[in-house]
This record gives structure tokens, C-alpha cells and sequence, in this order.
């Protein structure tokens, strides 16, 4: 609004109130280019990406120091990277470095998640199925090691 005679005239000199069909923001979309850097699971958890280049802080975001050390952490840490490089090869199926590292994450998932449920029973209620009687209620939870609720 021009403050002179209250108008809506657009500023010549491009300063002062913009217009009211003026956008406030152009929207930026980044993308992973082939060959990105890419964080440690650790860090890719606690920051919501496994890309540098795409994250956006959130103001809530923890430090991956503060990540669970412990079974159940690391194979979420690793859940969430094999999601984000599956995510990455919907874009970018030619990337060969992307899917040999799909390939390494998935087999250290696999073994993760047999330690925990060797150690802590069924993640899944389904894999209750698996056993010789209902084993899905039995304590401890596996997040229970966690807060030392199970000594």
C-alpha cells in the first residue's frame, strides 16, 4: 500500500509493502545428486535424512551422540537408512555405489534384527507365530533394556 494516497499502486523502486498478488515465497525442492555424501546411520536417524545436502534442521532434532547405543537403536538407526537409500534408488536406480550400500545395510538389518529378537523375542506379533506357544506379551519389551527398567 503506497502510504502517500493510501493506494495499492506498486512501489517503483521495489521497496515498501509488495503487492497482495505478490508470492511470499518461492518454494526449493533440493534432490540427491549420484555420489552425495551421505551421513552414519547414527546421524541420518537423529537428523531425518541420510543426505547432508537435504537437511532441513528441525527444531526439535536430537544429537546422534544421543541415539540409543543399545540393539534396539542401532537396528532402528539401520531401518531408517535402508528406507532413505531405498527412497534414493526409486530416483536414482543406475546408481551402483547407492545399491551396494542397500545390499551392506540390509545384511547388517538382518543380523541386528535376529540379535534383538534373539535376545528380546518378536519385534513383529506375526513372528509370535513362529514360536512353540504366544510369546508376544512376555516381558521385558525390548525398549525396556533401554531405560534399565530390566536389570
Amino acid at each position: 500500500m503506497n502510504m502517500e494516497n493510501g493506494s495499492t499502486d506498486r512501489c517503483p523502486d521495489r521497496c515498501g509493502t509488495l503487492p497482495s498478488c505478490a508470492p511470499l515465497a518461492t518454494g526449493y525442492v533440493p534432490f540427491q545428486q549420484v555420489g552425495s555424501p551421505r551421513y552414519g546411520q547414527r546421524d541420518a536417524l537423529s537428523n531425518g535424512t541420510l543426505f547432508p545436502a537435504l537437511n532441513l534442521p528441525f527444531h526439535l532434532a536430537i544429537p546422534g551422540s544421543k541415539v540409543s547405543d543399545g540393539p534396539l537403536g542401532e537396528l532402528q538407526a539401520l531401518c531408517f537408512v535402508l528406507q532413505e537409500l531405498a527412497l534414493y534408488l526409486d530416483t536414482h536406480p543406475e546408481d551402483a555405489e547407492a545399491f551396494a550400500l542397500f545390499k551392506q545395510y540390509t545384511a547388517m538389518e538382518k543380523t541386528a534384527r535376529e540379535n534383538v529378537e534373539k535376545n528380546g523375542g518378536p519385534l513383529l506379533r506375526e513372528q509370535a507365530a513362529n514360536d512353540s506357544k504366544y510369546t508376544w506379551l512376555n516381558d521385558p519389551w525390548p525398549w525396556n533394556f533401554e531405560h534399565n527398567e530390566v536389570k
